[in-house]
């Protein structure tokens, strides 16, 4: 017998290993497949988290103040945290004479990071206390020293970190400590000021934190909305994605949105009145003296609109009511539609020189807290400017009183007036006790 020739060997092992190199092809994640699953993942991702942040909005609105407080100082530790993370210490182009220091780092930059951090808090969120509850301090004999002296204090903890930092200076990081020190301070002002004022929003009445923050987020969905529908047009070359149709769809959408929206919750003591006890909730009895601004009127209607509208419509149409309060929103929506994205732009601008995709992780689909707060910082301050300058009304109070008797008269003087005082209200048939 002879031997096959190996040819024919070799012929039927290809004929075997043909399907099995078939099948291992087929058997192997298509790259597009896999890149359409992760995108489908992560926009599932994106919108469970998104429900569940305005879920946790709406309840802590209802909630109360305090709550609402509380988250608006939780998101701005978080940004803080993200932002003061992206400066590092570690000496990558160390001095001249200083080699030796190279890869160690500066123990202390962290610690004087939180300690200003918490100075600065100190001293905005008890100016807010005194301001708003000066009713409650002035009348506290124990909180009149925290009262009286509260600026010195701040000024004095703050005095004490300036020393701290600079005892802290070490040869090998000199350079970088310091741009540390100018990127705290541009942290804090950025940041914690604008949380500052967003909380102040709250306390002047919760429809003033509410609506923008509503409105910014409207504005950004509709944005999206808008671009993926109709959008051609790039708008800026530091977000791709944005567009000009986009842009312009999210501005008007926004516009009708701020008057339906705003109308709606106007008529709620609960959104408009200010704080004056933090214990209330969406379920309590809060009266107060409305803003002129939530007060309908009417206006009379131009002689010539007024017939072409009765005839249009069937019915004489004289006058059109509204709230003062509805123009106001309408410049919102303005800001919110038109300046506010330059918030994100602005971020967009910051990663990109840090090379970076998202400032964190700590939002599951959404990235960092920096990533969902960039806008709100900037339509936060814009509201407390545009509402203390326009809108706020400013009366004499029982607690801006005790604090002039308090804080400027001595007690003999304070004796005699309550003695005048006395005697005033007994004239006036008053019986006092």
């Amino acid at each position: 017998m002879h031997p096959l020739p190996s040819k024919s060997l070799d012929d039927e092992e290809q004929s075997v290993s043909k399907p099995d190199v078939e099948q291992a092809l087929k058997s192997e994640p298509d790259p597009q497949e896999v890149e359409r699953t992760k995108k489908r993942q992560s926009i599932l991702t994106r919108t469970l988290w998104t429900f569940i942040m305005i879920g946790g909005f709406v309840a802590l609105l209802l909630m109360g103040h305090v709550y609402m407080i509380m988250l608006a100082m939780l998101c701005q530790t978080l940004v803080y945290r993200e932002v003061t993370a992206l400066f590092s210490l570690k000496s990558t182009t160390p001095e001249s004479g200083e080699i030796e220091n190279k890869g160690k780092k500066d123990p202390w930059s962290k610690t004087l990071n939180w300690y200003f951090f918490a100075v600065t808090n100190y001293f905005l969120y008890g100016e807010s206390i005194i301001y708003y509850f000066k009713h409650v301090i002035f009348s506290d004999g124990q909180l009149l020293p925290f009262a009286t002296n509260h600026r010195i204090i701040s000024f004095m903890l703050y005095t004490i970190g300036f020393v701290g930092f600079v005892m802290s200076l070490r040869r090998g990081f000199l350079k970088q400590q310091f741009g540390l020190f100018g990127w705290v301070h541009m942290s804090l002002l950025l940041i914690v000021v604008s949380g500052h004022f967003i909380v102040n929003n709250i306390l002047e009445g919760m429809i003033w934190f509410w609506v923008p923050a509503s409105l910014v987020i409207c504005n950004d969905i509709f944005a999206y909305v808008w671009g993926i529908t109709v959008g051609r047009t790039p708008l800026i070359k530091l977000s791709p994605k944005k567009t000009v149709e986009g842009f312009v769809g999210a501005f008007w959408s926004t516009l009708l949105f701020s008057v339906l929206w705003g109308s709606y919750f106007m008529r709620f003591n609960y959104m408009i009145c200010p704080v004056h006890d933090l214990g209330v909730d969406a379920w309590s009895n809060v009266q107060c003296t409305p803003n002129p601004v939530f007060v309908w009127k009417v206006w009379q209607i131009w002689s010539p609109l007024r017939v072409f509208l009765s005839q249009l419509l069937g019915k004489s149409v004289t006058v059109i009511p509204y709230a003062p309060y509805q123009l106001h929103l309408l410049v919102f929506a303005v800001f919110a539609s038109l300046v506010a994205p330059f918030g994100g732009f602005f971020a967009s601008g910051f990663k990109r020189a840090f090379n970076i995709k998202d400032f964190g992780h700590s939002i599951p689909g959404h990235g960092g807290m920096t990533d969902r707060m960039d806008c709100q910082f900037l339509m936060g301050v814009f509201t407390y400017v545009y509402y203390s300058s326009l809108i706020r009304e400013h009366h004499v109070s029982v607690g801006s009183i005790l604090q002039m008797i308090v804080s400027g008269l001595t007690v003999d003087d304070q004796l005699e007036l309550m003695k005048d005082l006395k005697k005033y209200m007994q004239g006036q048939g008053i019986a006092i006790a």
